[in-house]
């Protein structure tokens, strides 16, 4: 098989040792002559890969001893849901509207309280990230996108909430740079762009945040139950999980979120200065919030554009198609797209211009 680069949005690219891994023990988990896909999920064998996923994630981010990791299901739109559901109890929180998926986390915030639209850039196409918030010292909480995959926009730096616990959705760069996760009351994210296959959605949640949630939810959708049976309420997705913690492995092994991060930081300088100097090119997002995971960006026209994704793809530069809301091209180049990759794709990039410029 030639070799392919993988820029979707997601589901997206996996580490290659981490799918050589499971393909060696798909069959034969650790010599125990069963696949982990059909052990019980209260088996010793499968806690003690629960136990290692949660160790390493908190080893990785420094993850404090008051918060809570959990493993649940439903992605991370159900979590628009269960957050205020939990959290919000019929009162205030503030929320920034900086694209898609905040649209669709303040439509069903507005479900279970009051929703303050504390900053938006809906006024420009969602092309940057507000900076002059609108906050409200009453808030139950302040949500954020932390990495809009559609715009291609990313906080660069978070805002200062004070007492009021900020939120994060960090589906699309959770891993990919360092953090202090004390500054958060609650992160989360959907596994399958930094984190492992669709199935499993990880969350981390500041304790005195479980203790004040509500009572009275149906079990599989209050913190509290979840953090008291330990994620394991009802079956988890067990294979998603055991990837989670072969990607964190690999992590560990390639030396860590700071190591990551470099590299992500080189492969957005090598894309975003392709895209700066080739006249045929032009990015979506401002540039001081351009993303580091998913680079959007325009050519002179639609027909070219159309031209440059068929092309590429023949080549093996697989997923650059914008978002069908936005159309364009995007590159998803998440921790495990390799260097290499994107260096294809900027020399693809040169050739198309010299052919059709």
């Amino acid at each position: 098989m030639s070799k392919k680069y993988n820029f979707y949005a997601g589901p997206a690219i996996l580490p290659h040792e981490v799918m050589k891994k499971a393909q060696d023990e798909l069959l034969d988990y650790k010599g125990i002559g069963l696949s982990i896909m059909e052990i019980s999920h209260r088996s010793k064998d499968f806690d003690e890969v629960m136990v290692a996923a949660e160790t390493k994630i908190r080893a990785l981010l420094g993850v404090p001893e008051n918060y809570s990791v959990l493993f649940l299901q439903g992605g991370a739109t159900t979590q628009f849901g269960m957050i205020p559901m939990n959290l919000l109890k019929d009162g205030k929180a503030d929320y920034v509207n900086t694209g898609a998926w905040a649209k669709k986390a303040i439509k069903e915030a507005k479900l279970f309280g009051t929703v303050n639209i504390a900053g938006s850039s809906e006024d420009s196409n969602f092309s940057y990230i507000p900076k002059n918030l609108n906050l409200s010292s009453d808030a139950a909480y302040l949500h954020v996108i932390s990495n809009e995959t559609i715009g291609g926009i990313q906080w660069q730096n978070f805002p200062d909430t004070g007492s009021v616990p900020l939120i994060a959705d960090m589906s699309s760069d959770i891993f990919s740079r360092e953090l202090d996760i004390s500054k958060f009351g609650l992160i989360y994210a959907g596994a399958q762009k930094n984190m492992g296959p669709a199935g499993v959605t990880l969350v981390i949640i500041r304790n005195d945040l479980v203790e004040n949630s509500a009572d009275n939810l149906t079990s599989m959708l209050s913190y509290k139950v979840q953090v008291e049976k330990k994620s394991v309420l009802n079956t988890p997705p067990c294979f998603a999980i055991y990837i989670v913690k072969l990607v964190m492995e690999w992590l560990e092994q390639n030396g860590g979120i700071s190591a990551i991060e470099a590299t992500n930081k080189e492969k957005a300088k090598l894309l975003y200065e392709a895209i700066d100097n080739y006249p045929m090119y032009k990015g979506t997002a401002n540039v001081e919030d351009r993303s580091k995971m998913n680079v959007t960006f325009r050519l002179t026209s639609e027909e070219l554009a159309s031209k440059f994704i068929k092309e590429a793809t023949a080549t093996g530069l697989i997923g650059l198609k914008g978002h069908r809301s936005v159309g364009g091209c995007r590159a998803s180049i998440y921790n495990a797209m390799p260097v290499t990759g994107v260096k294809e794709l900027v020399k693809f990039m040169e050739k198309f211009e010299q052919e059709n410029g």
